[in-house]
């Protein structure tokens, strides 16, 4: 299978990268007091770091906003994903807690403040893009069973015209959601370099000892960025 990123985005952010791990045979469990002191170590972590006034102003958070509105996207209509997360929280809310790996993702983007999202390999048929839509690309919303349009020109990732998430970094889809039976799993990580140690990295880093030393299960590493705009695994 292949994950390819357009040129188009390249063009208007050429320091984007995407971090991306592939796990097979891995066996989730139910939350543990183990994933669960991870996710609320982040939780309050972010919360002494960060008021609720500095959210957006924020470097590791302003830097996906002002990604989104090189590639047309209102950032306050589509909130991107670690934004959300990260507001919820600093507000004094707790994440839902899902299952162990849902949990440990949630802990590792809450930490890095980075995006990062995992999709069941088992409702995935097609390549894996991130491009613009076009007609006749399909969203089934988290939660529902009826199919919805997507008007062409939007930022997707997509698996051939099922979209798995919209607006590039903000909802992901019903289909490729991790459960307790997800077994086969793409991890996608979004970030950005400019020369120097980044965010995505660290996360990636952290997300491999997880899977390794708590899932006990190899996984595959790539990067796909400007000048590597696709990978095959």
């Amino acid at each position: 299978m292949k994950y390819t990123v357009t040129d188009w985005l390249f063009d208007k952010l050429p320091h984007v990268k995407f971090g991306i791990i592939v796990v097979k045979n891995l066996e989730n469990s139910p939350t543990t007091p183990y994933d669960d002191a991870l996710l609320a170590d982040a939780e309050n972590s972010i919360r002494t770091e960060i008021a609720p006034e500095n959210l957006k102003q924020h470097p590791h958070i302003a830097i996906y906003r002002d990604a989104l509105e090189a590639v047309g996207i209102n950032p306050n209509k589509y909130t991107n994903s670690v934004e959300a997360m990260s507001k919820r929280v600093i507000k004094g809310s707790t994440l839902p807690r899902i299952n162990a790996l849902v949990d440990l993702c949630n802990a590792l983007a809450l930490k890095h403040r980075v995006s990062l999202g995992g999709h069941d390999l088992k409702d995935i048929h097609a390549h894996l893009e991130v491009r613009l839509s076009n007609e006749g690309d399909l969203f089934l919303p988290f939660g529902e069973t009826e199919y919805e349009s997507v008007a062409p020109g939007e930022m997707v990732f997509t698996s051939g015209n099922i979209v798995q998430t919209r607006q590039w970094l903000w909802r992901q889809s019903e289909l490729g959601k991790v459960t307790l039976d997800s077994s086969d799993i793409i991890f996608q990580l979004v970030g950005f370099d400019h020369g120097s140690p980044t965010q995505l990295f660290k996360a990636m880093d952290e997300l491999e000892q997880i899977l390794v030393n708590r899932f006990k299960v190899p996984y595959d590493r790539f990067v796909v960025d400007v000048n590597h705009r696709t990978i095959e695994f």
